[in-house]
Parts: C-alpha cells; structure tokens; sequence
C-alpha cells in the first residue's frame, strides 16, 4: 500500500491569507502545505498537495490518487455544494477520505449546510482553521494504519 496522501485543494483556496481572513484566518495555502507535508514526514507519509480552480483537475487528482495514494483529504471549496462530477469521481476511490473545511460550514449561511461530498467521506474536519489540515493527516494516518491491519473500513452510506 501507497505511503502518499493526498491533499486537494478547491478553488479560491490559493487565496488564503488574503480573502475574508475573518472567516478563513490569515494562514496562507503555501504555509499549510509546508506544515502538512511536515507533519506527514513525521507520521511517516509523503504528501502529494494540489490546488486547482478547475473542476476537472481536481477530479484527475482523485484519478491518479486511485493508483498512488492511500488516503484523500480534501477541501473541495465551493465544488462541496455543487459538483456531482466531483463525488463520483471520489466514489471510485476504494481508501479513506477525509472532507475538510476550514471554517464551520454549519454556522454559516445555510446554503452551506449540504455537502454533496459528505456522501463519500470517511470522516469529516470541519471549523478547526488551518490547523484541521494537520489534524486530518493525523486522522489519516490512523485510518491507513486500522485499514492496512486487516480491520473493516468505515463506508459512507
């Protein structure tokens, strides 16, 4: 099994720092690809971390993920509440998957509220900031390790 996790990364997220950082904080998406791909050295992981404002990147991601990777976290950004392209293409992915959003989506506006991801994710980060990137390769790890050791799988439903 694959030591690669991926992290994906929805539109508008390389605006992090600069964009509603009441909302988002001021934690840009450059340092929190240095701080994931450190936390994942420690637990033994490489990380594979893309961003893409276009849908069909992100779902070639997940593509190549089938073949490389472990496990996926991702923030699918505003593609969360819109894109059935994108939770098919998580559906063909048979490892954990992590759905995670830095603010907390529930105390929001509602149009926020309905994630058409969740249908496919294993687990769920929501409300922790950039710290819930690190959490979730944490959680991650300890999936990967449960799954590999012959202990069934969460699946959605």
């Amino acid at each position: 099994m694959s030591k690669t996790i991926f992290i994906l990364n929805g539109p508008n997220l390389n605006l992090l720092g600069e964009r509603e950082p009441a909302i988002y904080g001021a934690t840009t998406l450059a340092e929190i690809r240095q701080n994931c791909i450190a936390r994942g050295a420690k637990l033994g992981f490489e990380i594979d971390f893309r961003q893409s404002n276009f849908e069909g990147e992100l779902i070639e991601a997940v593509h190549q993920a089938r073949k490389q990777a472990c496990g996926i976290i991702i923030n699918p950004a505003g593609y969360t509440f819109t894109s059935v392209a994108l939770l098919d293409a998580l559906k063909t992915f048979d490892g954990p998957k992590i759905e995670l959003h830095i603010s907390n989506v529930h105390a929001r506006e509602s149009i926020y509220h309905n994630s058409l991801i969740s249908r496919t994710a294993t687990g769920i980060m929501i409300g922790f900031g950039a710290r819930g990137y690190e959490l979730a390769i944490e959680a991650m790890a300890d999936m990967t390790r449960t799954s590999s050791a012959g202990a069934p799988r969460q699946e959605a439903s």
